[in-house]
């Protein structure tokens, strides 16, 4: 990492005794095929003490594994299930599309009209350009943004997750984070040599940055969420917007998390800060593999083969991920969002009940939660990696004994879907409560 890197630390990854294994031979087998017996990290539960647990079927805010425990479910694919698992509506959706066909490697009316919904609800996007991953997106803005501006350097923030992109794993947060891995294997130093790091919520550090470097872009979660849900702080992204556009830089929010959660119009429309381009996703697939990034035309038709900027994809737009998407969508009206509210202020207000007297904080925004192991608030990676990390892992266990399955890791959000209700939530603070008298 160049210039401004704070040197803020990886979480150590912990050692916890009493591992419950309760499917040894397909662990077994997993690991024989899989690295770590998984195909995503922060699955494998090491940082809890698990080990991986495998699902076999989910169904509205509960998941049932391959042994018929089933689970009050605060994960939902890490975000792409606000409708919950298995919605018949999107389940229908897809079914549709497949009898149609599964992919053509060509163009469909389906991905117009979900880039047009797109860009009726997204303040600053006229145009998108669709990928299959977060990762695709962010990577294909960081390149549109140096191309625009004929700069190399990004700006990003100490714990934030942009996907796993050579240039953006610096000091990256989320599974990154949780394993303890560090961000340099595999990557070459002119690669990290481009990526300046400060940390979250850090006037002076962004200014320093764009002072010190010829900055392409900055690229930012505008509610951090790879960290633990971590807001802004009052008045941070308008700074952002205001100093890029005075530097000559881009600004570039990654909403593949807050993107169709937080509000209709992702965090750029719930805090009213307008970026140059925009990263979608999760939502965007309505839980199949689907993201994309966009922006204003002038920038957007620098793309291929509009424009000189490269980016391809076989299955982009895949039509049965293009009807996932729009079925989301459509459900998501204001009524959506006004009970997606209710619920995250109901399961916020439980956990800072049961807090009380305890070395707890809890954060949230629309749709997400987290509750971070300390005695003082969270508003940087740097806090967050200092929370107690033991006692996170013994919460998530005990949870987990207890029918709850909460993100085995610190440093990510809880998942509210339109699928909890009251009863569903009244469960996960029993449970809550009960688990943390055996912690604290």
């Amino acid at each position: 990492m160049a210039g401004l890197s704070r040197s803020a630390p990886t979480a150590p990854k912990l050692r916890v005794p009493g591992r419950v294994v309760r499917d040894p031979d397909l662990v077994k087998r997993a690991r024989k095929v899989l690295p770590g017996g998984v195909n995503s990290p922060v699955r494998a539960m090491d940082q809890i003490g698990r080990e991986p647990i495998f699902i076999e079927r989910a169904a509205g805010c509960e998941i049932t594994d391959r042994e018929g425990h089933t689970y009050v479910d605060w994960v939902g694919s890490w975000g792409p299930l606000i409708l919950g698992h298995a919605d018949p509506g999107v389940v229908e959706a897809v079914k549709t599309a497949a009898g149609r066909g599964t992919s053509f490697g060509a163009a469909t009316e389906a991905e117009v009209e979900l880039a047009e919904m797109v860009a009726s609800r997204m303040p600053s996007v006229e145009m998108i350009r669709m990928t299959s991953s977060g990762t695709e997106a962010a990577m294909s803005a960081v390149r549109l943004a140096r191309a625009i501006t004929r700069r190399d350097v990004i700006v990003k923030f100490a714990g934030a997750y942009h996907g796993h992109a050579d240039g953006l794993l610096a000091e990256a947060g989320s599974g990154v984070a949780t394993l303890g891995v560090p961000s340099g294997p595999g990557i070459t130093a002119a690669q990290s040599g481009d990526t300046v790091v400060v940390d979250w919520n850090d006037r002076d550090g962004v200014t320093a940055a764009l002072e010190r470097h010829d900055v392409a872009a900055l690229i930012a979660e505008p509610v951090a969420a790879n960290m633990g849900v971590i807001p802004p702080e009052p008045g941070f992204l308008e700074f952002l917007r205001e100093a890029t556009r005075e530097n000559g830089a881009m600004l570039i929010f990654d909403e593949v998390i807050t993107g169709f959660r937080v509000a209709p119009g992702g965090a750029q429309q719930l805090y009213g800060v307008d970026p140059d381009l925009t990263v979608i996703g999760k939502i965007l697939g309505g839980g199949l593999p689907a993201a994309a990034f966009g922006g204003p035309a002038v920038h957007m038709e620098r793309v291929a083969p509009a424009g000189d900027v490269y980016q391809a994809g076989t299955l982009s737009g895949n039509p049965l991920a293009v009807a996932a998407g729009m079925a989301t969508l459509r459900r998501l009206d204001r009524a959506a969002y006004v009970r997606l509210g209710e619920l995250t202020d109901r399961l916020r207000a439980g956990l800072g009940g049961l807090t009380e007297d305890r070395a707890l904080q809890v954060t949230s925004a629309p749709g997400l939660v987290t509750l971070f192991f300390s005695p003082r608030p969270v508003s940087d990676f740097r806090e967050a990696v200092d929370c107690d990390l033991e006692a996170h892992a013994r919460f998530c266990r005990l949870m987990l004994d207890r029918g709850v399955y909460l993100p085995p890791s610190q440093f990510e959000a809880w998942f509210v879907s339109l699928a909890h209700d009251e009863a569903s939530i009244d469960r996960t603070l029993r449970a809550a409560g009960e688990s943390l008298d055996r912690v604290l």
